[in-house]
């Protein structure tokens, strides 16, 4: 990763906020992984992340299922959670598939177990929290994703 952005946000309808802006900005092929501690604010980001990209659905935390679906206007969000494997097994074929879906968005959290077959140029956000509701998003990304954060800073 080259580049790298830091933006703020002091609570939640602003942490929805940037991300909508970056979902507006999903044109399909393009890899999201969000990494924070239990209670950072992951599916909050996804689901501002679904919402600027058309979708209606209700965006839940996948920790018990490992993936959830989400139907945008042109784009199929898949949201993954590998919290709770200890080996990539099936999912990483499946991952794989996924990957290779242009008309697709995969957004990752826990990506630490399939970090080997996770493409070079995807968009990594790591969020820290700074407050009750406030939150720092370290954002690294290529050259080839900057339309997805431009004006952002």
């Amino acid at each position: 990763m080259t580049n790298q952005l830091k933006v703020a946000s002091d609570n939640v309808e602003q942490t929805i906020d940037i991300a909508k802006r970056i979902g507006a900005r999903l044109k399909g092929g393009e890899v999201v992984e969000i990494i924070s501690d239990l209670g950072g604010g992951k599916t909050t980001f996804t689901k501002g992340l679904s919402a600027g990209a058309g979708s209606v659905d209700k965006v839940r935390s996948p920790s018990f299922t490992i993936e959830n679906v989400y139907v945008a206007k042109t784009l199929t969000i898949y949201h993954l959670d590998f919290y709770r494997l200890n080996d990539s097994g099936i999912m990483a074929n499946e991952l794989t598939e996924k990957l290779s879906d242009k008309s697709a968005v995969v957004v990752i959290e826990w990506a630490d177990i399939i970090e080997n077959i996770l493409p070079k140029n995807r968009l990594v956000i790591k969020i820290k929290v700074t407050g009750d509701q406030s939150r720092q998003f370290d954002i690294s990304y290529p050259d080839q994703l900057s339309y997805l954060v431009k004006g952002l800073d």
